[in-house]
């Protein structure tokens, strides 16, 4: 009861406050028109009552001497006026306000003068706090970190640049040295297929338009799927906090804004789509820290001997449990296989309807199925490892632990979170997609996916920029999720947990300062381009 008397206490507070500083401005700029020299005055009292408060806070005047003697305490009134603050903040009333009573006896300026600093000085009032405190809360401490990021660790002694220098030297940071591996890789391979595909397909549909490469949809989503999975070739391979904020950045802002454009387009127009969204939206309400904390627990791995309670690690024992030519084994691969037949034939279908991106989505949904299959009728899907007695026991996944895919993990809570705001901006510009448009592309004869793709993603592309900027500023500055649960080991380091880290356990204020300015340095662009899109919308 005592924490929340006080919150009730400080927004009573606040708000009185609030309303008395804009009313008692709006009557003191009221007297500048008619009562020029009671408006001195009272603006004389203020400014000096400001300026010999903080002249005493910081220690230039004691306190006066009739006032400094050793006197009872008891009585709190007493007490109050022996501050040295509260003493210089009278006096300063009683100077400035004589002295703004001297100047307005001197006379007035004309009354079109008085009426613009009446104006003026009421814009003052409304904007004066908000950027008052905007300096307060982001400019001063953005100048003081600029300004520490160039001492040493103790903030003494001038370094230069050298603790950027050490940013983008240590490998702690940046680590190449295993760049050749990426070549190497089964994600390299699998991404060069990949564009090769979509490339292959382009050429054949181009050729039938007179064309060298045709930018179907089917074209362009095996080159797109290839760059994304290239991404993780690359960063999987090349490691350190840089690399993995720009790993966050790449999966998190690609799958949220992917994910939420499939999931605005599936809900929109259909019976239950207010349901659907909320519940896919409902993860915005989580705070990134209890999300941390929930997918902590979906992950975890208790020891191979004892039952699983993380949700993940217990379905993967549980599909470990079905060994291979079991009862169990053979339901599973009947299913798989009536579905993967399915799967052929809507190929097929496609086939000989020439829907490119029809065969191809089936062929490749039916890959992953053919392996589950094979797992099933071989060696087993995995989940158990052989016991002491040659029994079968669960074979968890140490998700959290195992680099550098644990890195992924971390991301996929993110992704939870921010598939729902992508999903409610992208549905908003889909609803608001001109009617008369969509309606001349069907009388053209454009089937739905000919509308979406020619009709509405170009038109709603200016949204998806805006979605996918303002992603990747809030992807770079993550801190929260990293810090829960795994707070940076087992190469999970991100910018902004580091520079916690360097400045509040190590107390390195230089290096984490610098750290701070490298990241503050990485949202500018982003942060520009966004606000000049919406100028030029303004415009």
């Amino acid at each position: 009861m005592g924490a929340l008397g006080n919150a009730l206490a400080s927004v009573v507070i606040a708000v009185g406050a609030s309303a008395a500083l804009f009313v008692g401005a709006s009557w003191l700029f009221d007297l500048a028109v008619d009562r020029w020299r009671r408006f001195l005055t009272v603006s004389g009292a203020l400014i000096g009552v400001v300026v010999g408060a903080v002249l005493a806070g910081n220690h230039v005047f004691g306190g006066l001497p009739l006032l400094s003697a050793e006197a009872s305490t008891t009585f709190w009134l007493w007490a109050a006026v022996r501050s040295a603050i509260w003493q210089w903040a009278v006096v300063g009333a009683v100077v400035g306000g004589a002295a703004g009573a001297l100047i307005g006896s001197l006379g007035a300026p004309s009354r079109a003068s008085r009426e613009r600093l009446t104006e003026r000085g009421r814009i003052f009032t409304f904007l004066g706090p908000a950027v008052l405190f905007v300096a307060l809360g982001l400019v001063i401490p953005l100048i003081r970190t600029i300004y520490l990021s160039v001492f040493d660790e103790r903030s003494v002694e001038w370094v230069g640049l050298s603790n950027y220098g050490e940013i983008l030297t240590n490998e702690k940071s940046i680590d190449l040295s295993g760049w050749a591996d990426i070549f190497t890789s089964r994600l390299f391979f699998a991404a060069v297929v990949l564009v090769a595909a979509g490339l292959l397909i382009g050429m054949i549909a181009g050729r039938r338009r007179g064309r060298v490469l045709e930018p179907l949809p089917s074209v362009i989503g095996p080159i797109g799927i290839g760059l994304f999975v290239l991404s993780f070739a690359v960063l999987s391979t090349l490691r350190g906090t840089v690399m993995n904020n720009l790993w966050w950045v790449v999966v998190v802002t690609v799958l949220s804004t992917g994910l939420g454009l499939a999931a605005a387009v599936l809900a929109d127009r259909v019976r239950w789509e207010s349901v659907a969204k909320s519940l896919i939206f409902l993860p915005m309400a989580i705070s990134f820290v209890g999300a941390g904390i929930i997918w902590r627990f979906m992950y975890i791995a208790r020891p191979p001997q004892k039952p699983q309670t993380g949700v993940l690690n217990a379905i993967w024992s549980g599909l470990g449990s079905l060994r291979p030519r079991t009862t169990g084994s053979w339901v599973a691969v009947a299913l798989l296989g009536a579905v993967t037949l399915a799967l052929a034939g809507l190929c097929a279908f496609g086939s000989r309807r020439r829907q490119v991106g029809l065969a191809v989505g089936a062929a490749v949904s039916a890959v992953p199925l053919l392996w589950l299959i094979y797992r099933f009728l071989g060696p087993g899907v995995g989940g158990s490892v052989p016991g002491p007695n040659g029994e079968h026991m669960a074979g968890t996944i140490l998700f959290l632990q195992e680099a550098p895919f644990n890195n992924v993990w971390l991301m996929v809570v993110l992704v939870w979170i921010q598939t729902g705001f992508a999903m409610v901006i992208l549905s908003a510009a889909i609803k608001a997609v001109p009617t008369e448009m969509l309606e001349a592309a069907r009388v053209d004869g454009a089937t739905e996916r000919q509308t979406f793709w020619h009709v509405t993603m170009p038109t709603i592309v200016p949204t998806i920029t805006v979605v996918a900027t303002t992603l990747i500023v809030l992807v770079m500055k993550v801190y929260d999720i990293v810090k829960v649960m795994t707070a940076g080991n087992f190469g999970t380091q991100v910018i902004a947990n580091e520079m916690w880290q360097r400045a509040f356990t190590e107390l390195n204020f230089g290096l984490g300062s610098a750290l701070a300015v490298v990241l503050f340095l990485a949202v500018v662009p982003a942060m520009a381009f966004n606000i000049r899109r919406m100028q030029r919308a303004d415009a």
